[in-house]
């Protein structure tokens, strides 16, 4: 008796709950409670998503609902293919998901699961369902028990574009319906479906506080949190509500129960459980356990290899550009390590092939070459005219050809009287083509290009060209 008047009662409430019960869940009445919060890696477990309450809504199997698809009025369909078909109709979805739907029913199955948390808000758009996610605002997480068909969930911001979609035909112009009240006005009306599945779910999650269908504290979220109630009444309860909304009230509500029945407006009773029988409800396989420990890995060394790669390009952007030094601007032949290899305009290295026994052969700083004797065969091919000093400028270019090395630079050529020959006439001919005679004057008769010149004259003779420590031959205007 004294224990009476010192607290309130503790008998059940007509939906199964007692005070104490109420007031220990309490946090999920408030919304902020409502997304699942986890680490990046971290799976989400059947107790996470509530699996056996997802499994109870998509597996009933009572085909009462309307389907607003093209070419099907009057159709009814299951809830699972209601939802299913009103993903696959948004205008956001893709043509590879569609086509990822169609070909494999199970993994639209999975997909309509996420998207349903998504829907009521359990996952919020800060996470992503696939390992290779660089985005630093979301975080990933692997869903075992709904990601058995493809690893490789969409992530949720996409999810939540293919839900806001996802409308019926007539909605897009005039806007869908916002309220509960504007959605049971029309359908009163004789507008079935008077919206689609996915907003009206969006307007009860929206308004799950003010819904007079639950006894307090529940309200409509708590359909899909963790809460010590039986998961199949919770399915029930939910279905109830999807067809009171969208087909009415006119005809008897398949999902009612006798509780329900004797209190309309009421969804069926739910059913109270213990925290154990709560826990047994979604247990984790150890296979769905493993796969998530796997995939955490995954997305363990992903990240590793992220961050080498981002400290790798942060170094080489804070290295400063080497300055070249007057070692670097010596000739081509002290610039060039290696004959095979030249740099492009733009930065780019060239390979070419170079036999190996002639790499080995050749010394690093050859000596000019001395000009070698023509062959007899040459000499033949030539002509009689091919002696020294009197070659035509066609014999003097197919002599270069047959005796001159590739491979060394220009300025390694050998100076002989048959390429100042060979000088004078393309001079002359350049001086004929202008109708002046070139600037700078060319170098007194008898001396070849630089050769015997002091280093002022040689100088003053080349231009502005660069003095590089060996005579260059100028280049005419």
């Amino acid at each position: 008796m004294e224990s009476d008047q010192a607290g309130p009662s503790r008998q059940p409430s007509a939906q199964g709950w007692t005070p104490a019960q109420a007031e220990a869940t309490t946090q999920y009445v408030h919304r902020k409670t409502v997304p699942i919060k986890r680490g990046d890696a971290e799976p989400l477990t059947r107790k996470d998503v509530q699996y056996a309450v997802l499994h109870h809504i998509f597996s009933d199997a009572t085909s009462v609902f309307s389907d607003p698809s093209p070419g099907k009025a009057g159709a009814k369909v299951i809830f699972g293919d209601l939802y299913i078909g009103a993903l696959f109709n948004s205008s956001k979805c893709s043509k590879v998901l569609k086509d990822k739907m169609v070909e494999t029913p199970a993994f639209a199955m999975e997909f309509a699961k996420i998207c349903l948390l998504t829907n009521v808000g359990r996952i919020n758009t800060t996470m992503a369902f696939f390992p290779e996610m660089k985005t630093a605002l979301r975080s990933y997480h692997p869903v075992p028990s709904l990601q058995k068909t493809d690893g490789n969930a969409q992530d949720a911001p996409r999810i939540k574009n293919c839900l806001k979609a996802a409308l019926l035909p007539t909605e897009f112009k005039s806007g869908p319906p916002s309220t509960p009240a504007e959605i049971i006005t029309k359908v009163q009306s004789g507008q079935k479906p008077p919206t689609s599945v996915v907003n009206l779910i969006f307007v009860l999650a929206n308004h799950a506080s003010s819904l007079p269908h639950f006894d307090p504290p529940t309200d409509f979220l708590d359909l899909f949190m963790p809460v010590e109630l039986s998961s199949a009444s919770r399915a029930r309860a939910f279905l109830w509500l999807i067809f009171h909304y969208l087909e009415g009230t006119d005809a008897p509500n398949p999902f009612a129960d006798d509780y329900a029945r004797s209190h309309p407006g009421k969804v069926p009773l739910l059913r109270h459980i213990s925290a154990r029988e709560m826990e047994e409800e979604n247990l984790d396989p150890l296979e769905e356990i493993e796969w998530g420990r796997k995939m955490s890995q995954l997305r363990s060394q992903f990240l590793q290899k992220l961050v080498n790669q981002t400290e790798h390009e942060r170094r080489a952007a804070q290295s400063p550009v080497p300055v070249p030094s007057q070692r670097d601007l010596a000739p081509r032949r002290h610039r060039a390590q290696h004959p095979a290899v030249h740099q492009g305009s733009r930065g780019e290295t060239f390979h070419h092939y170079v036999p190996k026994e002639r790499e080995q052969s050749r010394p690093r700083n050859p000596p000019p070459r001395i000009a070698p004797a023509a062959p007899a065969a040459q000499t033949a091919t030539l002509g009689p005219h091919a002696t020294e000093g009197d070659r035509s400028m066609l014999q003097q270019a197919w002599y270069s050809v047959n005796t001159a090395d590739p491979l060394l630079d220009s300025d390694e050529e050998f100076v002989d009287g048959n390429l100042h020959i060979e000088l004078q006439r393309r001079l002359s001919v350049i001086t004929r083509l202008r109708g002046k005679s070139p600037t700078p004057s060319p170098p007194p008769e008898g001396h070849a290009y630089g050769v015997g010149m002091r280093p002022e004259e040689a100088l003053s003779f080349e231009g502005q060209s660069q003095f590089t420590g060996q005579w260059q031959r100028a280049e005419w205007d």
